[in-house]
C-alpha cells in the first residue's frame, strides 16, 4: 500500500500492544507510506489488516530497519535491547515500550501531555512509561503544576491484559474452570486470577518493593524531573481484562479544594472527570477499555494529612497505557518537524 506519509515498523506486531499499534495508527489517521509488520519467526504467515489491506508479518532480522524512518516496539525488553539501536543507526526513530531504556539517562521518558519537550532531545530512542505511571502522571500534572506534589501514595488494581495474551486467555479458562467445578489451571500467575488478586506485579526486590512498584516510583520522578517527590506504590493483579485502576493519595505543597481539582483536571488534555456520587458516577475499567482518556473521580480531602488529597484513576492500560501513547509521541515529533 502506499499512502503519502512515513516508512512505519511496528516490532512486535503479533502481540496484544503490537496490534493495537497498527490499529490506533489507521484510527488516528498517522501518515503512513508503507507499513512493515515485524515478529519473530514462528508469526511467519500471518497478516494484519491496515486501511483495508492484509499485511504479512515479516521476521525479524538486523536488516528490517532499512529505509524504516518511524519503528514502534512492543516485543520485550531483550529484543529492544539488541533491535532498538540497530533501528536507530539505520535511521529510525525508535519509540520503545519495554522497561529496556526508560531509566537510562540518555533517553527521554515521555507522555505527550506531560513532558511533550523531552520527546525533542532524543538521540535515536524515545521511552514510553510504564502504563500504569502513564495514566498517574497525566491526572497529577494539572496538580502539579498548580500546587506542587510532594508526595504520592498509589496503590494499583491491574488488569490482566498489562501480562499479555497468554494471561487474558488464562483469566478467561480459569473462570469457566471455577465456574464448572473444576480446578483452576495456572500456567502465566503464581495464583489463581479468577475471583482473586494478589499484590504481585514483577519480580520482588530486595527492598521489599516489586519491579512494577519500583519503575512507578522512578519513572515518575523522571517524567516530572522531580528526585523529590516522595512515592510509595503497591501493585495488585485482579480478574479484570482491561483497564487499570488506582487508588492515589498526594500531599500537596499548596493548599487546594476538590473544586479547584476538577477544574483544572476539567481543563487538562488528555483527562475526563466522573465525579457525580449521587448517581453512582465515577470512572470504572468497563468505562474506560477502548479509549484514550485517563478517567478521575472520587476527588476529595485527606483529613489525615496536611493538604492530603484522594482520588480514583482508571485507563485503559493497551491503549493510552502503551499502544496509543506511542502514536502520540510519534505525532508529536511530526508536528515538531521532528519526524
Amino acid at each position: 500500500m502506499e499512502l503519502n506519509g512515513l516508512k512505519v515498523a511496528v516490532v512486535g506486531a503479533t502481540g496484544a500492544v503490537g496490534n493495537l499499534m497498527v490499529k490506533v495508527l489507521e484510527e488516528r489517521a498517522f501518515p503512513v507510506s508503507r507499513l512493515t509488520l515485524l515478529a519473530s519467526a514462528r508469526s511467519i504467515g500471518k497478516t494484519l489488516g491496515f486501511h483495508g489491506s492484509e499485511i504479512a508479518v515479516e521476521e525479524l532480522v538486523e536488516d528490517s530497519f532499512e529505509g524504516i524512518q518511524l519503528a514502534l516496539f512492543s516485543a520485550g525488553g531483550g529484543i529492544s535491547k539488541k533491535f532498538a539501536p540497530i533501528a536507530a543507526r539505520a535511521g529510525a526513530v525508535v519509540i520503545d515500550n519495554s522497561n529496556a531504556w526508560r531509566m537510562d539517562p540518555k533517553v527521554p521518558l515521555v507522555v505527550p501531555e506531560v513532558n511533550p519537550d523531552a520527546a525533542l532531545s532524543h538521540s535515536g530512542i524515545i521511552a514510553n512509561p510504564n502504563c500504569s505511571t502513564i495514566q498517574m502522571v497525566v491526572a497529577l500534572k494539572p496538580i502539579y503544576d498548580a500546587v506542587g506534589i510532594r508526595r504520592i501514595v498509589v496503590t494499583t488494581f491491574q488488569a490482566v491484559s498489562g501480562t499479555g495474551k497468554r494471561a487474558i486467555e488464562e483469566l478467561r479458562a480459569q473462570v469457566l474452570d471455577v465456574m464448572q467445578g473444576r480446578e483452576a489451571v495456572r500456567q502465566i500467575y503464581p495464583h489463581q486470577i479468577a475471583f482473586n488478586c494478589f499484590p504481585h506485579i514483577g519480580p520482588f526486590l530486595e527492598n521489599g518493593f516489586s519491579e512494577e512498584e519500583m519503575k512507578m516510583v522512578n519513572e515518575t520522578r523522571k517524567v516530572f524531573e522531580d528526585a523529590k517527590i516522595r512515592i510509595c506504590a503497591t501493585t495488585v493483579r485482579i480478574p479484570v481484562i482491561y483497564g487499570h485502576s488506582e487508588s492515589i493519595n498526594i500531599e500537596t505543597e499548596k493548599p487546594v479544594s476538590p473544586e479547584e481539582v476538577r477544574r483544572l483536571l476539567d481543563a487538562a488534555p488528555g483527562v475526563r472527570v466522573i465525579d457525580d456520587l449521587s448517581n453512582a458516577g465515577y470512572p470504572v475499567p468497563l468505562s474506560a477499555a477502548g479509549t484514550d482518556d485517563t478517567l478521575v473521580g472520587r476527588i476529595r480531602i485527606d483529613p489525615s494529612v496536611e493538604n492530603g488529597l484522594a482520588m480514583w484513576v482508571v485507563a485503559d492500560n493497551i491503549r493510552k497505557g502503551a499502544a496509543t501513547n506511542a502514536v502520540q509521541i510519534a505525532e508529536l515529533l511530526l508536528s515538531r518537524g521532528r519526524l
